[in-house]
């Protein structure tokens, strides 16, 4: 008797737009065979959070056996009176990434378009996937969102448009006119979804989208407290916008998605100005400092032809190097990691001569300085 062999393929199957997902690649955070020296790799806060946020952690530990509160309702609370917002309107996340991700889930399909601009952040395009929409891409202008791109793209299957503003990896920015001039020429039936997670970095003007949120209804703007809180461990992001986009993202949220540790240190940490204020000046500092060595050592070494330093109004910097040579951003990379730091080698977000170097402490920041200038000397 002849055995048949079943074309069909054995087990469960990943839907197709699945399948073409590529996990989200993380920053580097150990070395192989050295100690790290600088972990500049993932916009982390190298002061940590507030020592207040830290106890109330602490005195909520032993409450670890219970279920956290499934609505935020003291975080809401604290951050609509911190900001002057409704707190119905606010709802809070496993992270911003989490609302990023419900705000595709809730609004978005197969044969739907999401917008995002190109080198943004890699969520977008994951969020567009995971739903099974069609990601679409603007070119940008620079490095900076190009607004006139992104709205030349709206079609009538456009569902949602991801802005990052500041934007990540570039830490580039829109002037509040030009977020503005954005969103009106949006329909009224898409989602603009504006990720401010640097928001408290920038200096002069800005369009956190707050108010673009209270005045209309299809605005979603996001938050995180890993940045400049210092939370990235607890996995904190709120948003705000019309009650009916907070419903929708209500259905789609996991229960109890923020830890009971996770509410209480947000809490306090919104409350400690002063540490708030200490992170903002010392990122601001040195990140002008950095990009002040970077430019100057390539003056000097480089004859201006070598690394570009991208302006910033983030808690890191991007450095672009030539495309060929001996000083290109994976040779910087490599060298880098010899001496014990680590930046994000951008290659896998389709940035092969970029380089982005989070803001770190002074001896960090110092550091990443002196290894770049030795090794621009080095192949200059």
């Amino acid at each position: 008797m002849t055995s048949q062999v079943s074309d069909t393929p054995a087990g469960p199957q990943m839907k197709p737009w699945i399948a073409a997902m590529h996990a989200y690649v993380p920053g580097k955070a150990k070395l192989a065979g050295r100690p790290v020296v600088a972990r500049l790799a993932s916009n982390e806060n190298p002061f940590g959070p507030s020592p207040d946020a830290v106890a109330a952690m602490q005195a909520v530990l032993a409450d670890g056996h219970r279920y956290p509160d499934p609505g935020s309702v003291a975080l809401r609370e604290a951050l609509a009176a911190h900001h002057g917002l409704d707190p119905a309107r606010v709802i809070c996340g496993t992270g911003s990434d989490e609302l990023l991700h419900m705000a595709a889930s809730a609004f978005a399909g197969p044969g739907d378009e999401i917008i995002h601009v190109r080198h943004g952040f890699a969520v977008y395009a994951l969020a567009a996937q995971r739903v099974g929409a069609d990601v679409v891409v603007a070119p940008d202008r620079d490095y900076v969102a190009d607004v006139d791109a992104l709205l030349a793209l709206v079609t009538p299957k456009t569902r949602l448009v991801y802005l990052a503003n500041p934007n990540n990896p570039t830490g580039t920015i829109l002037p509040p006119a030009e977020v503005r001039r954005l969103h009106a020429g949006l329909p009224a039936d898409v989602l603009f979804v504006l990720d401010c997670a640097y928001a408290e970095f920038v200096e002069g003007d800005y369009e956190d989208g707050l108010s673009l949120a209270d005045g209309n209804d299809n605005v979603l703007t996001t938050r995180t407290f890993s940045k400049i809180h210092g939370l990235a461990a607890q996995r904190i992001g709120w948003g705000y916008s019309s009650a009916a986009v907070i419903d929708a993202l209500n259905r789609v949220r996991a229960p109890f998605n923020v830890p009971t540790t996770g509410q209480a240190a947000a809490v306090a940490a919104l409350a400690d100005r002063g540490w708030v204020e200490k992170v903002r000046t010392h990122t601001i500092e040195w990140r002008a400092w950095l990009a002040d060595v970077i430019e100057a050592a390539n003056r000097e070494l480089m004859g201006n032809a070598g690394v570009r330093v991208i302006p910033s109004a983030a808690n890191f910097l991007l450095l672009e190097f030539p495309e060929d040579g001996p000083c290109t951003a994976a040779a910087a990379n490599a060298a880098l990691m010899e001496a014990g730091i680590l930046a994000r080698y951008l290659a896998s977000q389709d940035m092969p001569r970029c380089l982005r170097v989070s803001i770190g402490t002074e001896d960090e920041v110092r550091a990443a300085a002196d290894a770049l200038t030795a090794f621009m000397r080095s192949c200059g």
